[in-house]
């Protein structure tokens, strides 16, 4: 499956089942920086990496990853439908 098309289904599967926004998120000036953020109805916020299957990390993505999840963010890595059915299953009330 290519990035963009589990990109959509991530979006599409985690508002309809978590009724969560599910956001691009860009940041002028920091590169590395996690496709998505997913902001729940109980004000949790989780960043996800959209990967094609298979696919890892980047040294600058890893980075990215760490410095966030020292600041005590969920970051997530979605390369497949199981790691979405995982996500909605962390999450899920």
């Amino acid at each position: 499956m290519l990035e963009r098309d589990l990109e959509h289904k991530f979006k599409k599967e985690v508002q309809k089942r978590l009724n969560a926004f599910v956001w691009k998120f860009v940041s002028p000036g920091i590169a590395g920086v996690p496709d998505r953020l997913v902001i729940l109805p109980n004000g949790r916020c989780i960043f996800a990496e959209l990967k094609k299957e298979g696919e890892t990390l980047r040294p600058l993505q890893l980075y990215r990853r760490q410095q966030l999840q020292k600041m005590g963010m969920a970051v997530w890595v979605i390369d497949s439908n199981e790691k979405i059915r995982e996500f909605i299953n962390a999450y899920k009330v």
